[in-house]
């Protein structure tokens, strides 16, 4: 017995002899199968509308906002929450997103836009960067939901699908050229060209 002892205390007191590289293999596998699992838990925390409304800058400003549009409360009973038109929803997309997000947290940790007068004076920038970044990306987030290949012109206005069949259909605009303040109030848009 005291030989088998020493045997397994030799073996387990130099790994990299007896197991080598396949231990170290599994080993660093199974640290990053506990690291992506660490990782996506916390990007899903973060993509939570309880998240988003856990500052009271958002719950207190836009939120209350949200509340009242029919993205909100509507007779389907579908509800976009935060991360739905904020947040993409493919794995790269979100991920740079979030990357991009956390340059926001620094609003927050240095008190910019912690009282409504200093969310109201910043609204506008606020707005524009937004609304530049559903630009870029072609409205990734609304057509989530909004699939412009399933639209029934004949149930919109004149107007709408007059919009759609021609300048949305063609790429020449998208989405958030014409339905900014769709979610939320328009910031004052006296002094910007074009309004």
């Amino acid at each position: 017995m005291k030989n088998l002892l020493k045997k397994y205390w030799h073996i387990f007191s130099r790994p990299s002899v007896h197991f080598g590289l396949g231990f170290l293999t599994l080993g660093g596998f199974l640290a990053g199968i506990i690291f992506w699992g660490g990782f996506n838990t916390a990007l899903e925390v973060t993509n939570t509308e309880a998240f988003c409304i856990g500052c009271h800058e958002m719950r207190n400003n836009v939120y209350e906002e949200l509340q009242t549009t029919i993205h909100f409360n509507n007779g389907s009973g579908v509800r976009a929450t935060c991360p739905d038109c904020h947040v993409p929803h493919e794995w790269s997309d979100k991920i740079a997103r979030k990357m991009q997000a956390s340059k926001e947290v620094w609003g927050k940790v240095f008190g910019t836009i912690d009282t409504r007068e200093k969310f109201l004076d910043k609204r506008l920038e606020l707005a524009q960067h937004e609304w530049a970044r559903l630009k870029a990306n072609d409205s990734l987030e609304c057509r989530n939901c909004h699939d412009f290949e399933y639209m029934d012109f004949t149930r919109q206005s004149q107007r709408a699908a007059t919009q759609h069949s021609t300048a949305l259909a063609s790429g020449e605009k998208t989405c958030i050229d014409c339905h900014k303040g769709i979610a939320h109030e328009l910031p004052d848009m006296s002094g910007v060209e074009g309004w």
